[in-house]
């Protein structure tokens, strides 16, 4: 079975040699002394080591399951997921008045490369929420912050985000999903939206859709694109939950990788939703959280990469076969580790040089969100606005190509199962989502 170990040092080296970050002056800042990154870094890392890393192949091998228009998780995955709740890791960069713990993103985004490297199918429920909270953080009125935040922060509720739809992927002004406004001001939304990832499960109690919609009469293609709240249960003024919403699960998708996490088939069927942001504007409120979607879709091609790269290196000092070119390394035994070799060691010089160097990159991202929203920081705004595609494009191309010089490693090991090599390639794969590379 495949390991994972937390990069906490490399880590620490990122946030206070290289980045500064508690003398940078950034509002909030002030709290990241090393003691205190370091603690919660190591703590993360006993979590997705103990906890999250030992059901990676369990989600590999069971997948979700889809049955009386129910949605199942793989083994583990629940009592996982209240230990994610129960120690705070939910909301740890969310906004306190709704529960959360206020820490600068950059710790937040350090945190989440740990706990996708352990298990990235997993991860993702969590992650999907705290985008759908962004937007709405971001967009909503104070009555919507106030009915759905408290309890996205606390992953009690969880999020997702509804963009494609079978027949427009990266044109999302082909959609069809329509809303229709009500006398109460709410808006009735029919429509199917497909490769929607954590669309249903049983982790939480309620999940709170954000769906993009066109609103009859509006302008043509996506400048008349609205972004809708739209919960699976109703939710009562008083916060409790009232009946279903109409919205169910046409199937789920059978997908390459990542089968831990069930990517749905969203169907809705005059289901009760509410307008985020203004009419029309929907693309607007949405790249709220498809830019974050985006930094968490490159933070998952370096996390690939590092769990791939460290199995990598175990597996070439474990594995015996010829000699070192230079003369013995091994000369008590029959073989020397792999490991000596040339190319083994290029190959392998070349992942950690990346994961290195695309950990540097992510976290200088993250740290000039934080320049950008905590300082304001308009100059960091328009570098983040200029980098947050490169961040995607550039840490998923490269992730999957070092998994699968990893999985070179193991020679015709690594096509096998039990090392766990094919599931990092198949899981480091989407460098596809949040819009095609080249294309979105």
């Amino acid at each position: 079975m495949p390991s994972y170990t937390a990069p906490i040092k490399d880590v620490q080296f990122l946030l206070h040699d290289v980045l500064g970050v508690s003398n940078s002056g950034i509002p909030g800042y002030d709290e990241l002394e090393a003691d205190f990154t370091g603690a919660v870094l190591e703590e993360a890392g006993k979590v997705a080591s103990e906890v999250l890393a030992p059901l990676n192949p369990v989600g590999d091998v069971e997948g979700c399951k889809l049955e009386n228009g129910l949605v199942s998780t793989p083994t583990g995955f629940k009592d996982a997921f209240e230990v994610m709740k129960e120690g705070g890791w939910t909301g740890l960069d969310c906004d306190p008045d709704y529960g959360g713990q206020g820490m600068p993103y950059v710790l937040n985004t350090a945190v989440g490369e740990i706990f996708s490297g352990a298990n990235q199918a997993f991860t993702m429920y969590q992650g999907l929420t705290h985008g759908a909270y962004s937007a709405i953080h971001a967009h909503g009125t104070d009555k919507q912050k106030a009915k759905f935040l408290p309890k996205m922060v606390t992953c009690e509720w969880t999020g997702t985000m509804n963009l494609t739809e079978s027949h427009c992927g990266t044109d999302l002004g082909l959609m069809r999903t329509k809303a229709v406004p009500q006398d109460d001001g709410s808006y009735k939304i029919t429509g199917e939206k497909i490769f929607i990832s954590a669309g249903d499960h049983d982790l939480s109690e309620n999940t709170i859709h954000l769906v993009l919609a066109k609103i009859p009469g509006g302008p043509e293609g996506i400048k008349g694109v609205s972004l809708f709240i739209v919960p699976k249960y109703i939710v009562k003024d008083d916060g409790s939950l009232g009946p279903a919403n109409g919205v169910s699960v046409g199937s789920i998708e059978e997908k390459m990788g990542i089968h831990g996490n069930a990517t749905c088939v969203m169907v809705y069927n005059d289901s009760t939703g509410y307008l985020l942001g203004q009419e029309h504007k929907g693309m607007r409120a949405m790249f709220t959280m498809m830019n974050e979607a985006r930094i968490g879709v490159g933070m998952q091609g370096l996390a690939q990469a590092e769990v791939a790269y460290q199995n990598a290196v175990i597996y070439a000092k474990d594995r015996l076969q010829g000699r070192a070119v230079t003369g013995a390394e091994n000369p008590d035994g029959p073989a020397d580790p792999i490991i000596v070799h040339p190319d083994v060691r290029r190959n392998l010089m070349d992942q950690k040089s990346f994961v290195e160097g695309g950990r540097a990159f992510l976290l200088w991202s993250a740290n000039l969100i934080d320049r950008s929203v905590r300082a304001d920081d308009q100059d960091a705004h328009g570098l983040v606005s200029l980098m947050t595609p490169v961040v995607k494009g550039f840490l998923t191309d490269k992730g999957f190509d070092m998994t699968v010089q990893a999985q070179q490693v193991f020679g015709g090991h690594g096509y096998i199962e039990e090392h766990g090599m094919s599931q990092f390639v198949r899981d480091a794969r989407p460098m596809l989502w949040t819009g095609a590379q080249r294309c979105s």
